[in-house]
């Protein structure tokens, strides 16, 4: 089968959202890492730390509500945290390596993923329907979509031929 290489254009978006998988990957490492060292850490130090270096208001009813259920949060809690950020990561990680190598399997990898989560997505938003909820929705949505444009439109042909634009 002979593959024609598509246009930079097209690989240029393929590889903007393999940048966006990578870039979750990274945050869910730091967040990660973030659990695993709050496991046994002092969490009133952690929060008076924090509190002072965002400048925030210690006597807001916000913040103080923040603190409160921060602090009450049990050890297996943050080990949770650590597991699941560490896993995702290393599915997004998956996907934005894939991807930025222009991988047919990543596309499929990505649709699969990136859709999967779309109900429980929208099931979020019902619940709590917030801007930025709608947003990566709207992305993901768009993301899943345009992965299926380009599995459609990449087939082999009759011929065995594959001709891209």
């Amino acid at each position: 089968m002979v593959r024609i290489r598509m246009n930079s254009s097209q690989n240029g978006l393929l590889r903007l959202i393999a940048f966006f998988k990578l870039v979750k990957a990274a945050a869910l490492i730091v967040a990660g890492i973030g659990a695993l060292k709050l496991v046994h850490a002092d969490l009133d130090e952690v929060v008076d730390y924090w509190v002072a270096k965002l400048c925030l208001d210690p006597d807001s009813r916000l913040v103080n509500l923040a603190i409160e259920k921060f602090i009450n949060l049990p050890p297996h809690r943050f080990r949770q945290l650590e597991i699941v950020s560490f896993v995702y990561a290393a599915v997004f990680l998956t996907e934005g390596i894939g991807l930025w190598l222009l991988k047919r399997w990543a596309e499929w990898f990505t649709v699969f993923v990136t859709g999967s989560l779309v109900p429980i997505e929208i099931y979020e938003i019902i619940r709590h329907p917030t801007r930025i909820k709608i947003a990566a929705l709207l992305i993901n949505l768009a993301v899943v979509a345009y992965l299926i444009y380009r599995i459609k439109r990449d087939r082999p042909s009759e011929s065995g031929v594959q001709i891209s634009e």
